[in-house]
């Protein structure tokens, strides 16, 4: 017989058993008709002695204290935990080998269980990102609410279905510019591919755009291919592609070789030597403000179409922010350096449209 364990169930607010996990944990029991479980009302127990308890951290404070023999404490809803709940909890769980487990979708960076286990893990931590794709049972119904939601609410997407920071949306460069969709692109389209070299840990990235009609809006700017050799999914790898394997790494983009790509102007070197190997790709010219005036034009499309296959990309419209001034809280008009690989890339591309003055569907003429 397996030994008994104790679980301790807590959420920051539980105003009655209804508020917990409860139910959850009754409903998988009679799913999967476990054996040898008892529920109550407050509890559930099982024949060997092991026991699931339900508390309310924010209620129960001085109790919880007192609280002894637990093997797992579980907080659902982590993002809500207090640093006074957290602090007092923390040292509570103190049975040799015990452990607690956190489930929670984050929400602010600065949220207690989020800078304490995803900000700066501690080494006796395991972290595990758990998503929507993870799960294979994922029904059908939730999937067109999900689809709807990324047009609709992109910034909200990100939050609710990948697990991203909540964001101010007054610091988001594209806050209301952009969506989510999953399209086909149309034949005889003018394409204009971009790319961005990776330095140091940054990745090298590859972008195409066209210009068309979406729905009842003309002047749309479609993102239909990425590439990306270091994605922000796995931001623990040490280097990007080296340049021998450039070559390999732009085929992946479809008909890249039939076209001008407009890169970073930054590594000649790198250029000099697609081109010797038969790509079409020039340098983009950068000066003052060429940042400011590429993202003021991709602004001016009515909405920029972002396929659901370009994930690095999204991720990037969700998180380039305005910087805010730290100390009036004001958003300011600079720019964050960060999260702009893609958008980079994108900026080179639409080069040769904003810098002659053109926009909508005449782009396609150039």
């Amino acid at each position: 017989m397996e030994r008994p364990i104790r679980v301790l169930c807590l959420r920051e607010i539980q105003d009655s058993i209804k508020d917990s996990v409860h139910k959850l944990l009754k409903d998988q029991i009679d799913l999967l008709e476990l054996q040898g479980f008892t529920v109550q009302n407050d509890s559930i127990k099982h024949d060997n002695g092991s026991e699931f308890l339900f508390k309310g951290l924010y209620s129960n404070l001085s109790k919880i204290k007192s609280f002894e023999g637990v093997d797992i404490a579980w907080i659902e809803e982590g993002e809500s935990i207090s640093a006074l709940s957290w602090q007092i909890l923390d040292p509570t769980i103190r049975k040799p080998n015990s452990e607690i487990w956190i489930s929670f979708n984050p929400r602010y960076e600065n949220d207690v269980i989020y800078s304490n286990f995803v900000v700066n893990s501690p080494d006796n931590a395991i972290v595990i990102k758990v998503n929507w794709n993870d799960n294979k049972y994922f029904p059908k119904e939730l999937e067109k609410q999900k689809d709807t939601m990324a047009i609709n609410d992109p910034d909200l997407y990100l939050h609710i279905w990948e697990g991203q920071l909540k964001k101010n949306t007054s610091e988001l460069i594209f806050n209301n510019k952009w969506l989510i969709d999953e399209f086909d692109t149309p034949d005889n389209i003018h394409f204009y591919y971009g790319a961005d070299w990776g330095f140091s840990q940054d990745p090298n990235t590859v972008n195409r755009a066209y210009i068309g009609k979406y729905k009842d809006m003309n002047n749309c700017l479609f993102l239909d291919y990425e590439i990306n050799d270091r994605p922000y999914s796995e931001e623990q790898k040490n280097t990007s592609t080296d340049l021998k394997q450039l070559p390999g790494l732009w085929d992946k983009m479809p008909n890249i070789r039939k076209h001008k790509v407009n890169a970073d102007s930054a590594r000649p070197e790198t250029i000099s030597h697609l081109k010797g190997e038969g790509f079409k790709v020039v340098g983009a010219v950068k000066g003052k403000g060429s940042i400011e005036d590429g993202i003021e034009f991709m602004r001016s499309f009515d909405k920029i179409v972002i396929h659901k296959r370009c994930i690095n990309t999204i991720f990037e419209f969700g998180n380039y922010k305005f910087k805010v001034d730290a100390k009036s809280g004001q958003v300011t008009n600079q720019i964050v350096d960060k999260y702009n690989h893609h958008i980079d890339a994108i900026r080179y591309a639409l080069e040769p449209i904003y810098k002659k003055g053109v926009t909508g569907l005449n782009a396609n003429m150039f």
